[in-house]
């Protein structure tokens, strides 16, 4: 698959072969979905708790006699049905993670960079550099690709100019690629990736 390359200013930079392999699949929605699901509850802290009847402390002691008050019969107010009481089956401190093979999980890399290659919604660019860490400068290359919502894919770090001015932008996210991940990617609207980064991407997937 051949897709032309360009320069943060929008100019025409070459041409470059990706590898149908990784960018020329046909995506599938229950791979993505799956992958999604395994990130968001991984990152879950799963610290939610709520005492129940043995962690209250009331007293014990039966509220009043068993008959003749014309009320329902009760004894520890610790019981759930009274404000102050334990709570009956709520949340206790759990692990939400759940478990995908690595072999899966890049499987879904390649499934979600071909989602967006399908899209129209990849672009190539030859470098991801300013010349200055000013944010103005960076907005006004991202109207001329009409974008609002963009994830950027370097090789192994970003330019520090480039990655000063990106942190004011809202929508805007940078990621090297061994950071790279499916939530990510599908999250915002359009994927940025400079030609170091094809190569990087290519040797960590390619089979």
């Amino acid at each position: 698959m051949k897709m032309n390359v360009i320069d943060i200013s929008s100019k025409a930079s070459g041409t470059i072969d990706l590898k149908d392999t990784i960018f020329g699949l046909d995506p599938r929605k229950d791979i993505l979905h799956r992958t999604v699901v395994y990130q968001l509850a991984k990152r879950r802290s799963g610290t939610h708790k709520v005492k129940n009847r043995s962690e209250i402390t009331a007293t014990t002691k039966k509220m009043y006699k068993q008959k003749g008050t014309g009320s329902a019969r009760h004894g520890s107010k610790k019981v759930p049905q009274f404000r102050g009481g334990g709570r009956a089956f709520g949340p206790t401190p759990r692990d939400h993670s759940i478990k995908l093979t690595k072999k899966f999980r890049k499987l879904a890399l390649k499934h979600a960079l071909s989602a967006k290659i399908k899209e129209g919604n990849v672009v190539i660019l030859s470098e991801a550099k300013l010349k200055s860490p000013k944010t103005a400068e960076l907005v006004k290359s991202l109207d001329k690709f009409s974008v609002t919502s963009a994830l950027f894919l370097d090789a192994i770090e970003f330019d520090k100019n480039f990655e000063l001015a990106s942190m004011n932008i809202p929508n805007i996210d940078i990621l090297p690629v061994h950071g790279m991940n499916v939530y990510d990617i599908l999250k915002r609207d359009k994927l940025f990736i400079t030609k170091n980064a094809i190569t990087e991407i290519e040797g960590r997937l390619d089979e």
